[in-house]
């Protein structure tokens, strides 16, 4: 038999101390020394619904294991909800996250020297972070999601989270009732799974798909049907054979299957974070990609789903109609997607494809019929952004995507929203929210609730939105985010003084503002960057260590 990775801590006699601990879980010595041992990265928590069900799911990937002639062990990692986070402290928390996650597959799997490796996810974070620990270790990996929630039901509408958000400066109002709102808060999150739209969980586990680190169907299918089940099993099933072929995520992580993830990104009008992340794993894999990636590919791929906050649809829909198979078979066709990739289920992408059925031309439109000539995702430059910035092109209405008004500056999302509650806001301006970037949040928290807000008053077709922090998945309005540099690092942002003219040109990819350079640097001359927001802890260290988001936001691998 082949060398394992197992071997170092099971051959010899002087490994009888670690043979003796996996006999004392439960293992006989046949098993330890002639079966894979495979490490399953469980994200299962009971706080929030995109977890709460994850033991299910490795408990099916468990026996996919034991059926292939494996040896499972279990370990954990953190999960942390982007909802409940939303609007709060807890909001820095989620991207610092992502860094955790990964960091602790890593160590799992260099101290216990698994063959190989399950990762049980969901959502925002997590997804990304277990990605990123793929790419980092190279040992053979696969990953399993535990899929969509439904949509909700409330008075003959399809409602979800974003239904909520959206309400609540209504409520602030008194046009909705407590009474309303509780109605609306027990129908819009029916059951287990991650948010129904087309937010960064849902979008992250459609791109390990597309990527080729997961099995076919893990994007779309929901998290209480059947088929996630035995998906979970086959994915069991699958890594104790990517270890006898010795297929590693090397073969995963090229920038031809990179490429193919950004265009099925650009083809389903996916988060505006799937930019950070893919530029972390590309990080993480010593590929170098930049954001000219994504600006050169949303201007080639069209946007085949019109999926919620941007359209009617939810992910339910998406999977009926196919999943991102569909979705991948309709590129083929315009010849937009690489179909020599590998992929973790075996063969390649094109021979994958084969047996594909083509997208049923509504939930998923043909290319040559789509719902946008370019992707979801737009990258803009300027003065405000010369390192770039970001904005979710396909949750911006065509008459929208060019903005010029005088600025209204906030130092964070909460002052942002409660002017917009007094009314302090007005029609045509730009907000901008700033010192909410990577280091200046610290953790470049998302601006749901300020978005939010802007639909909830019926502001979002008047005013535009500007800011170094991030957007959630769910966002709809102009809102450019990820302005880099950011203001903590002496970013143009940093100066931006109320009544300043900002013209914001989606079209023609640009984000600028109206100030000249010797006024500029006479405003710098005086600036200084604010003392840190968190002084203590692991949010202090990453504010220290995180770097742009043009980079990905990935840390600084030395000091």
């Amino acid at each position: 038999m082949k060398a394992r990775t197992s071997d170092r801590i099971l051959k010899g006699p002087k490994r009888g101390p670690h043979r003796s601990f996996l006999k004392a879980v439960g293992f006989s010595h046949e098993d330890i020394m002639e079966k894979p041992l495979i490490g399953i990265a469980n994200s299962h928590n009971d706080i929030f619904p995109g977890h709460a069900h994850l033991n299910r799911i490795s408990q099916a990937v468990r026996e996919g294991v034991f059926a292939a002639g494996g040896l499972p062990f279990e370990f954990h990692t953190i999960a942390l909800c982007d909802g409940i986070c939303m609007g709060h402290e807890g909001m820095r928390c989620p991207l610092p996250s992502r860094e955790l996650i990964a960091d602790s597959v890593e160590l799992t799997q260099l101290a216990h020297a698994f063959d190989g490796l399950v990762l049980v996810t969901n959502c925002d974070k997590i997804t990304p972070g277990m990605m990123m620990a793929a790419a980092r270790l190279n040992a053979p990996a696969i990953l399993i999601s535990g899929g969509t929630m439904l949509s909700g039901f409330w008075r003959g509408n399809r409602i979800d989270d974003i239904t909520i958000f959206e309400m609540m400066p209504k409520v602030e109002r008194g046009e909705v009732s407590l009474a309303e709102l509780h109605e609306i808060e027990r129908a819009a999150s029916p059951g287990v799974g991650c948010c129904p739209s087309i937010a960064t969980a849902n979008t992250m586990n459609c791109l390990a798909e597309a990527l080729g680190l997961a099995l076919p169907g893990n994007g779309a299918i929901p998290a209480v049907s059947a088929e996630r089940i035995v998906l979970a099993r086959e994915t069991g099933k699958r890594i104790v054979a990517l270890i006898q072929e010795d297929f590693r995520p090397d073969r995963i992580f090229t920038i031809k299957n990179l490429e193919n993830a950004v265009a099925v990104d650009m083809a389903i009008g996916g988060s505006t974070n799937s930019v950070l992340h893919l530029m972390a794993m590309a990080y993480e894999a010593g590929i170098p990609v930049g954001l000219e990636l994504f600006d050169r590919m949303s201007r080639t791929v069209p946007r085949l789903c019109n999926l919620r906050p941007n359209g009617p649809d939810f992910m339910e829909d998406l999977w009926r109609a196919g999943g991102i198979p569909a979705v991948m078979k309709e590129l083929e066709a315009g010849n937009l997607i690489h179909l020599d990739t590998k992929t973790v289920a075996g063969g390649t992408l094109g021979e994958l494809l084969q047996s594909v059925n083509r997208g049923d031309g509504e939930i998923i439109r043909p290319v040559l019929n789509p719902w946008d000539r370019e992707g979801g995702i737009a990258v803009l430059y300027g003065n405000l952004a010369p390192e770039g910035a970001i904005v979710k092109q396909s949750a911006v209405a065509r008459s929208r995507r060019f903005h010029r008004g005088p600025a209204r500056v906030f130092g964070s999302e909460e002052d942002a929203v409660e002017a917009m509650l007094r009314r302090v806001v007005q029609e045509g301006e730009v907000i901008v929210i700033r010192y909410e970037g990577p280091k200046g949040g610290p953790g470049m928290r998302e601006m749901l609730l300020a978005t939010s807000t802007l639909v909830g008053i019926g502001l979002d077709r008047s005013v535009a939105l500007v800011t170094d922090g991030r957007f959630s998945g769910a966002t709809r309005g102009l809102a450019v985010g990820h302005v880099s540099p950011e203001a903590m690092e002496g970013g143009l942002i940093a100066v931006v003084r109320d009544g300043d003219i900002i013209e914001i040109d989606v079209e023609q990819r640009r984000l600028n503002l109206e100030v000249g350079p010797a006024e500029a640097d006479k405003r710098f001359s005086i600036w200084q960057a604010p003392a840190p927001k968190v002084t203590r802890g692991y949010l202090a260290r990453y504010g220290l260590l995180a770097t742009s988001a043009s980079t990905g936001a990935v840390l600084k691998a030395r000091l």
